[in-house]
């Protein structure tokens, strides 16, 4: 039997209202735009671990770049959100399908997904409820993949500006779970049976306008600005400026994956 569609926005509201905070729709069109994206290489890997490639789930989707390059690999996919606007501004793909549904709560049918992705979004909803529904929704040859990525690697003078913005000047307003990405996510639970991975990284060659809008993605910068505080780029945006040289200079912005991936425990 085939999956049921997700529900959408009507199904979902009670819950959204009782417990999604929105920390990313404010920033969505600038999310879409600058957000790196994942290897081609990470998803041919992933595709490689699941017997059949019927249909793949994409949890937490945002602007879809990951939905997408699973439909390249899979037959259908179901992307959700429990940001409206994220889901409205994702990118579209003829066998892609968005709703706006919260992490423990898919609409989808029982055992029907070969594989439940996870990109740069665990450490939000990493609880027994939204474990719970990736069980009833995996088949039983499936798997759950969750990856995250921390600071870009740059240049030494650059790298320095973006851990004095990341650190110190944006540091109290992370929210905690962002401790997660920093440890790697190694104190995340994740009651799978684990499969060890390859390494993985992202490259993008960028302009100094792509980093700008890059760090102006960062949910704690959004979080200042609402505060009332200003904008924490203009602190470092001078030094960031002359160590990166002269427009339009493009250099190489390198993240490292962090990624665990298991089978359901039955």
């Amino acid at each position: 039997m085939p999956p049921a569609e997700p529900e959408g926005k009507e199904r979902c509201t009670d819950v959204m209202e009782n417990s999604f905070k929105d920390r990313f729709s404010s920033a969505s069109p600038d999310y879409r735009r600058y957000r790196p994206a994942y290897p081609a290489s990470l998803f041919r890997y992933l595709s490689s671990l699941t017997k059949d490639h019927d249909a793949a789930w994409d949890c937490a989707t945002g602007n879809g770049q990951c939905a997408v390059a699973l439909g390249d690999h899979y037959d259908r996919v179901y992307a959700t959100d429990a940001s409206s606007s994220q889901i409205h501004r994702a990118i579209r793909r003829k066998n892609v399908s968005y709703a706006v549904s919260e992490a423990r709560a898919s609409g989808l049918a029982e055992q029907s997904i070969d594989i439940v992705t996870v990109a740069q979004a665990l450490h939000w909803f990493a609880n027994e409820a939204f474990y719970r529904e990736v069980s009833r929704v995996l088949k039983k040859t499936g798997v759950i993949a969750a990856w995250a990525y921390g600071l870009p690697v740059i240049s030494p003078q650059i790298d320095a500006l973006v851990r004095e913005l990341y650190s110190e000047i944006t540091g109290g307003f992370w929210e905690p779970e962002i401790r997660h990405i920093d440890s790697d996510y190694h104190d995340l639970p994740f009651p799978f049976r684990e499969i060890a991975a390859p390494p993985f990284s992202i490259l993008a060659r960028w302009t100094f306008e792509e980093l700008k809008g890059y760090l102006g993605t960062w949910s704690a910068v959004a979080a200042m600005k609402s505060a009332g505080r200003g904008d924490p780029l203009n602190a470092v945006l001078p030094d960031l400026v002359k160590a990166w040289g002269a427009p339009p200079s493009k250099k190489n912005v390198l993240w490292s994956l962090v990624l665990r991936i298991g089978r359901p425990d039955r």
